[in-house]
């Protein structure tokens, strides 16, 4: 399998061919990842606020907008520079340092959870072998900084909005841990580079959606909610009361929730893309036409091309489902508190068992197809 360009290798030797010792040259590519990381997420960020005005104009057949730059690009900056000038407001007799730490514990976990999405064999941060595993518990994080954040505020409405945004968030992540579980079966590890490897080759035919429909759709069902978005944004919902555990937040740290919130839906994205899509994977295996074209898998060219067709077609999976997510909340009901708990725990709960039974089944009947 043509696994593209090695960039941390490529990197790591152009620095020591030019006299530079390997460990100097290590701690030099370390922190370069992780910087693309940030920048990736925040214009990630920026795009997916933009798409959301644009497309919900579609839907409402309005323009949406336009005149703030080319096609209204520079809403999303505008915004962002009003919210990191805004006065930050605490409550005189809030907790200062957890009304301040809950924000920040609520993003933190969504940007580290990047170190393992994969865009291609080996352009990826940390390819962790545990890697799936290591996002649901930095997920599992997210319901302390909301608890906190509502708590803190020194405001009964803040407190059970609080209570009610991480009941929503811990009711649904067992569900996605079940489906998870299911993929990490077949694929028999749960790092998410080896996940896309065990779809490879076969090109669409061997994407994890055909062989688990059901846990996809628990996976995105799951991945809304977990990101409060309609029809599951209950957190917003109370805004046409009083706002939730955002209540008393202003500025930055208000802004800080819906940064998290949207890097959620990206992140969500790309996970979907790399479990159930294929990852970097083409339609029709890159090797295959390689080998019609009558180029050798070792040509340099053909690396750069597969390199770079993996980092796209991860990223147009990723947001066409976020498109998919942004078109829901434009034309589906919100649902009411009741009906979204008893959706998790008394329908999904279980519906992702019997998958999970399903697929070991599955695997020991048929093992060349469900990874025995």
């Amino acid at each position: 399998m043509n696994s593209g360009i090695d960039l941390q290798g490529t990197f790591i030797e152009s620095l020591m061919d030019l006299g530079i010792p390997p460990g100097a040259a290590k701690a030099v590519w370390m922190p370069l990842p992780m910087i693309l990381m940030l920048i990736g997420a925040t214009v990630g960020v920026l795009v997916a606020t933009w798409l959301e005005r644009k497309i919900s104009a579609a839907a409402q057949q309005r323009i949406g907008p336009e005149y703030q730059g080319p096609f209204g690009l520079l809403v999303p900056v505008a915004d962002g520079l009003k919210l990191v000038f805004k006065e930050d407001i605490v409550p005189a007799k809030s907790d200062a340092w957890l009304f301040t730490l809950g924000p920040i514990i609520v993003v933190i976990p969504v940007f580290l959870s990047f170190l393992i999405v994969p865009f291609g064999q080996n352009i990826v941060i940390s390819n962790v072998g545990m890697g799936v595993f290591l996002w649901i518990a930095l997920s599992s994080i997210q319901p302390i900084g909301l608890l906190m954040a509502g708590y803190a505020s020194n405001n009964k409405y803040s407190l059970l909005g609080g209570l009610r945004a991480a009941a929503q968030s811990i009711s649904y992540e067992i569900p996605l841990a079940l489906a998870v579980l299911a993929i990490a079966m077949m694929s028999n590890s749960l790092s998410t580079v080896d996940i896309v490897n065990q779809q490879s080759g076969y090109g669409i035919l061997g994407w994890n959606i055909w062989r688990q429909p059901i846990g996809f759709l628990i996976f995105w069902i799951a991945a809304l909610a977990e990101c409060e978005r309609l029809p599951f944004d209950l957190p917003e919902a109370e805004e046409e009361l009083v706002a939730g555990y955002q209540t008393e937040y202003a500025g930055m740290k208000f802004g800080l929730f819906y940064l998290g919130s949207y890097v959620n839906l990206i992140l969500s994205s790309l996970l979907v893309a790399i479990l159930y899509l294929g990852g970097w994977d083409f339609p029709i295996p890159i090797n295959l036409i390689a080998s019609w074209l009558g180029i050798s898998d070792t040509n340099p060219v053909l690396q750069i091309v597969t390199a770079s067709l993996g980092i796209t077609m991860t990223v147009l999976k990723a947001y066409l489902l976020v498109f998919v997510a942004i078109l829901l909340r434009w034309t589906v009901p919100r649902v009411r508190i009741d009906q979204l708990l008893d959706l998790g725990w008394k329908f999904l709960l279980p519906v992702g068992l019997v998958n999970l039974l399903l697929t070991a089944a599955l695997k020991l009947a048929f093992p060349f197809a469900f990874g025995g």
